[in-house]
C-alpha cells in the first residue's frame, strides 16, 4: 500500500480537497467522518467541521483561511497556524488530498 507523504508542505497555494475514501455527518455543530479505508472515525469540532465543509470542492488553503478569518473572531497568525495544523491530522489521517501544483 502506498501511502501519502505525510510531511507534504501545506503552501497559501495548496489545493485542499476531502477524500472520496470517506463519509460523515453533521451532528450539530460538529462533525464525524469515517475513513472508508481504514475503519477509523474521526470527530471534529465546530471549526473542523466548518472547514470539513468547505472543502468538500477543492479550496486553496487561502480560500479556507480568508472564510475562516471573516466568519470567526480570531488573530490571523492563530488562525493560520491552527488551520495548517488541522490540514496536517487530515491528512496524515488521509481524509483529504493536497496538491501543490501551480498554474504559470
Amino acid at each position: 500500500m502506498i501511502t501519502q507523504q505525510v510531511q507534504q508542505t501545506i503552501l497559501e497555494s495548496s489545493i485542499v480537497i476531502a477524500s472520496p475514501d470517506q463519509i460523515s455527518s453533521d451532528l450539530g455543530d460538529e462533525a464525524v467522518i469515517l475513513n472508508l479505508k481504514s475503519g477509523v472515525y474521526h470527530g471534529l469540532n465546530e471549526v473542523g467541521a466548518r472547514v470539513w465543509n468547505f472543502i468538500q470542492q477543492a479550496k486553496t488553503v487561502k480560500e479556507i483561511l480568508e472564510m475562516l478569518l471573516q466568519e470567526y473572531d480570531v488573530d490571523v497568525e492563530q488562525c493560520n497556524k491552527d488551520l495548517i495544523a488541522l490540514l496536517s491530522d487530515l491528512l496524515a489521517a488521509e481524509l483529504i488530498s493536497i496538491s501543490n501544483e501551480t498554474t504559470a
